[in-house]
C-alpha cells in the first residue's frame, strides 16, 4: 500500500486530496507524499510517521536535538547540500544521520564509501534538515561550492581573457544559473524571515549580508567564499533592476517583481557606490503583509473608537506621524480598507506607490516630469473625490493645499515626520501655513512608533529588577513582566513579530485656540494630557504589563 493510500485510510487525507496530488504530479520521481504536504493537505510530521512504519526507519525531531558541530565539519559538504544529509553520531563502526528521503540509496552507499562506516538512516523533516544547513553552512552554501568549482574550471580562460570588455563578462556572469540561483536563494531566505529589507554590503575582505526583521537588523550567515562572487551578484540584482551596471560611479534607483513561494513580492533596489564596491538595499514589499484592518493593528479600545470615528468623517486633515519604518503607511491603509465602498471615491498620491489597493485611484510622484504631490492635488479636486491621501506633507505648497482640500469638503489623510502628535502641530507652522488654516483644518493627529512582540513560542514569565525599571512604568508589587526565552521560531532574539503603540492627539477648542496663538508643542502636549491625551509610552507600557512586550522594546522606540 502507497504512502498516500495509508494516509487516506487513516483519514489524514481526503479522495480529493489524493487525487489533486495525483494530477499535479510531474513524473515517476515526483512522490505523491511530498506534494500532498507541499499542497497543505497533510502534516509531514504525518507523512514521516507512516514512512517510518513502511521502512521500520526511526523518525527524530531536529528541533530537539543539539547537533555535534565538530562532526557536522568532518562530514562532506557536498553530500549535506546535495543530499540533504544531517550527522547525528558517530561510533567507532557507524554513523548516525538524519534524512527527508530514505528512498536516497545512492547517498548512503556514497557515504558509507567515504566514511568507511556503517551509515544508519533517520527520517527528519525536510524544512529542518534544510533550515540547519542554512544556519550553519550560510544561504546559497550549495550554490556557491557550484560556483567555486566553476571558477576553478575557468580559471585558464579568465587568465586569458584580461582584454576583454568588462561589462560583456559582468553581464555573461550574472546570467549564469549558479549565480541566478544564488540571488533567488538570498530573496527566498529573506521573504522565508519575514525581512523588510535585505543589506548587501562590501568590505575589504568581507560581503555582508543582513536582514532586517521586526525593524532590527540582523546578520544572515553566508559562506565566506561569497565575496568572490561579489560583482557577479551585484550584477545580476542591477540587471533584474533595469539599472546600468557599467554605471559604478553614481548611486542608481530600481525596482523589479518577482514571484516566491506562491506570493507577487515587488522589490525596490537602491545602489551606492562605497569604497569597496558597490552596496545595495533591496526593500521588500509584500502586498499580503499590508492587507491588515485597523483591529489588527494593536490600537487600545478607546484609541481604535476615536480613530474610528475620525477617518469617517466628512471633511478634514488626519495626519499620522512617526519617524520612517514607523508603520505610517499600513496605518492609513488599514484606514482606507475600513473606508472604501462604491458609495465614495478615493485619490491617493504617493512616491512611490508602494501597494495596490482595490477600489481606489492610485498616483505617483514624479518629480522629473513635474509632477509633484501639490500638483498632483490640484488635480485631484477636479476629479470630484470623497477622499484624498497625500503619501507626506513636505513643503508649504503641499500643506496649504491639502488644507484647502479639506476646507473645501474633502478628507484628507497625509503623513508628517514628527515625534509626537503634539509636534505637528508647530511643524506645519514652521512651514509657514497661517496658524487659523492649521486650527480649523486638523482634526486628529495620531503618533506612532512600532515595537516588536514578544515570541509566543518561548515567552515566560520573569521577576525583573524593580529599582532598575523606568519610574514611570507602574508595577503592582510582585506582579512578573514576560521575555521571550530564544527559539528556533524567533532566531533566538526572544521576539516575533511587531505592533504598533500609538498616541492619538483629537483637536479640541482648547488646542485650536493655542494653535492659533503659535503655542510651543509642550503646552499643546500638557493641555491635551489634561483632556486625557495618552502618551506613546503609556500605550507601550500597557502593552508591557499585558506581556506583549518588553520595557527595553518600548525605551528603544520612546523618548522620556
Amino acid at each position: 500500500m502507497s504512502v498516500g493510500e495509508i494516509l487516506l485510510e487513516r483519514g489524514k487525507i481526503t479522495a480529493d486530496h489524493l487525487q489533486a496530488a495525483l494530477a499535479a504530479r510531474k513524473g515517476p520521481h515526483d512522490r505523491i507524499d511530498r506534494i500532498l504536504v507541499r499542497m497543505g493537505f497533510v502534516d509531514e510530521r504525518e507523512v514521516l510517521k507512516v514512512l517510518g512504519e513502511q521502512m521500520c526507519i526511526p523518525v527524530v525531531d531536529l528541533t530537539e536535538i543539539k547537533l555535534d558541530l565538530a562532526l557536522l565539519r568532518e562530514m562532506p559538504t557536498r553530500l549535506i547540500h546535495k543530499r540533504q544529509l544531517i550527522p547525528l553520531e558517530k561510533t567507532e563502526d557507524s554513523l548516525k544521520v538524519a534524512t527527508a528521503d530514505p528512498y536516497d540509496i545512492t547517498a548512503f552507499d556514497e557515504l558509507r564509501m567515504l566514511t568507511g562506516l556503517r551509515v544508519e538512516a533517520y527520517l527528519a523533516s525536510e524544512a529542518e534538515i534544510q533550515r540547519l544547513i542554512r544556519q550553519h553552512f550560510g544561504v546559497g552554501g550549495s550554490t556557491i561550492d557550484e560556483m567555486i568549482e566553476e571558477k576553478e574550471e575557468n580559471d585558464e580562460i579568465e587568465l586569458l581573457s584580461e582584454s576583454v570588455d568588462e561589462n560583456g563578462d559582468l553581464i555573461e556572469m550574472a546570467q549564469e544559473a549558479t549565480v541566478v540561483k544564488l540571488v533567488n536563494e538570498i530573496l527566498a531566505e529573506a521573504i522565508r524571515d519575514k525581512a523588510s529589507d535585505i543589506h548587501i554590503e562590501p568590505y575589504e575582505h568581507d560581503l555582508r549580508v543582513r536582514y532586517r526583521i521586526d525593524g532590527v537588523l540582523q546578520n544572515q550567515v553566508v559562506p565566506p567564499q561569497i565575496q568572490r562572487f561579489q560583482a557577479a551578484i551585484i550584477s545580476r540584482i542591477k540587471i533584474m533592476s533595469n539599472l546600468n551596471i557599467a554605471e559604478k560611479r553614481l548611486p542608481q534607483d530600481g525596482g523589479f517583481k518577482a514571484r516566491i513561494q506562491g506570493r507577487e513580492i515587488d522589490f525596490r533596489v537602491s545602489v551606492i557606490p562605497t569604497g569597496y564596491g558597490e552596496a545595495i538595499v533591496l526593500r521588500i514589499l509584500d502586498r499580503q503583509s499590508i492587507n491588515l484592518s485597523l483591529q489588527q493593528l494593536g490600537m487600545a479600545d478607546e484609541v481604535l473608537d476615536n480613530f474610528t470615528s475620525l477617518i469617517t468623517r466628512p471633511h478634514g486633515i488626519i495626519l499620522v506621524t512617526g519617524p520612517t519604518g514607523s508603520g505610517k503607511t499600513t496605518t492609513l491603509y488599514a484606514a482606507l480598507h475600513t473606508i472604501v465602498s462604491e458609495e465614495i471615491k478615493i485619490l491617493t498620491v504617493e512616491d512611490p506607490i508602494e501597494y495596490y489597493l482595490e477600489g481606489i485611484n492610485q498616483v505617483q510622484v514624479s518629480e522629473k516630469i513635474g509632477l509633484s504631490f501639490s500638483r498632483a492635488l490640484r488635480s485631484f479636486l477636479r476629479h470630484d473625490p470623497d477622499v484624498i491621501l497625500v503619501g507626506e506633507i513636505r513643503d508649504r505648497e503641499t500643506a496649504e493645499v491639502a488644507i484647502n482640500a479639506s476646507l473645501t469638503g474633502h478628507l484628507v489623510f497625509s503623513t508628517l515626520h514628527t515625534n509626537d502628535s503634539s509636534g505637528a502641530n508647530t511643524r506645519m507652522l514652521d512651514m509657514g501655513v497661517e496658524p487659523f488654516l492649521v486650527s480649523s483644518s486638523l482634526e486628529g493627529i495620531l503618533a506612532q512608533r512600532l515595537v516588536r512582540t514578544t515570541c509566543k513560542h518561548c515567552k515566560e514569565a520573569y521577576e525583573p529588577d524593580y529599582a532598575a525599571l523606568p519610574p514611570d512604568l507602574k508595577l503592582e508589587p510582585g506582579q512578573p513582566l514576560y521575555r521571550g526565552r530564544g527559539c528556533r521560531e524567533c532566531r533566538h532574539v526572544g521576539y516575533k513579530g511587531r505592533m504598533g503603540i500609538y498616541e492619538l492627539l483629537m483637536m479640541s477648542e482648547e488646542i485650536r485656540e493655542l494653535v492659533v496663538q503659535r503655542a510651543s508643542s509642550g503646552r499643546i502636549q500638557r493641555a491635551a494630557c489634561q483632556n486625557g491625551l495618552r502618551l506613546l509610552r503609556e500605550d507601550g507600557w500597557d502593552k508591557v504589563r499585558s506581556g506583549l512586550t518588553t520595557p527595553e522594546e518600548v525605551l528603544r522606540v520612546t523618548k522620556a
